[in-house]
């Protein structure tokens, strides 16, 4: 058989099955090739150069394997493999913690510009809800001149983070706290502070689909309305920011609900791959 062959196989089982995707793929297809490119051990930005290569019976059982998990257990790729990516960066991930997934990985690509002029000014970020660590370690990329603290209030999720930071040899730079949002962080002050905090509404996460009931819940409820913890950021994040300083914060599918429950505040709401409905950004001095 042909990895062709054993791709157009996959492909054609997980439709059947019915998957949900979103953890680091948005289809059949795409999942399908990256499982098979992984347990084969094959670059993963090389498919068509392997397409007509005929793989061995060992091969097709082991790749066999991994997509039966995928069907069977409904796991999350990223699960499966212990990996996902933001763009060029891979991080170790496992059930302790949310699959990495966020708009503000793309911001930072950029160093947040053109809202950040000069990276090299940014001393001091702050990443609420940290989870796997993969923001706190982008900041600390996208800024090479700041400490970076993050924060989580699950003792497991830092334990997958602590991983993530010494990976990339962070250690001296990073520093993971577990906390409730802001509640031991004293009077620290920062130039900016990045969160991808829990945001599905109630109602939301009853429909939530398997693969998504994989991953902590505390990780991802967010209240009845999405906002439980964006409310209490925008009451205590003034308190922790340097003058002129940036919170910037993703809260999913709530724009809608968000400037309703906050008429008067001047979000910005920034670019990202899948518009500007789900990035809000605003300065110390627009905050209560």
């Amino acid at each position: 058989m042909t990895l062709r062959a054993l791709l157009r196989e996959a492909v054609a089982q997980f439709k059947r099955a019915g998957l949900a995707f979103g953890h680091g793929t948005h289809n059949a297809r795409d999942e399908a090739v990256y499982l098979i490119l992984h347990t084969l051990k094959l670059p993963l930005d090389e498919l068509e150069t392997v397409l007509a290569r005929r793989l061995s019976t060992s091969e097709i059982e082991a790749v066999r394997a991994i997509l039966r998990r995928r069907v069977r257990e409904r796991t999350p790729a990223a699960y499966l493999t212990r990996e996902a990516w933001l763009g060029e960066f891979k991080f170790y991930v496992d059930e302790r913690t949310i699959v990495p997934r966020s708009f503000i990985a793309e911001l930072l690509r950029d160093g947040l510009a053109p809202w950040v002029a000069d990276t090299r000014k940014v001393h001091s970020v702050l990443d609420l809800c940290t989870g796997s660590g993969c923001l706190a370690v982008l900041a600390a990329h996208a800024f090479p001149a700041a400490r970076i603290d993050a924060t989580d209030l699950s003792a497991a999720a830092l334990q997958v983070a602590r991983r993530n930071v010494k990976d990339y040899a962070l250690g001296k730079r990073v520093r993971l706290i577990q906390t409730d949002l802001f509640d031991r962080l004293a009077a620290r002050r920062y130039d900016l502070i990045l969160s991808n905090p829990p945001y599905v509404n109630a109602a939301a996460m009853r429909a939530l689909p398997r693969e998504y009931r994989r991953e902590p819940r505390l990780a991802l409820a967010g209240g009845r309305d999405g906002l439980a913890l964006v409310r209490r950021m925008l009451a205590e994040a003034a308190a922790h920011l340097q003058p002129e300083g940036l919170l910037i914060v993703e809260i999913g599918h709530n724009r809608a609900a968000l400037e309703a429950a906050y008429p008067r505040l001047p979000f910005t709401w920034l670019e990202t791959s899948a518009g500007e409905d789900f990035v809000f950004m605003l300065h110390r001095e627009d905050l209560p």
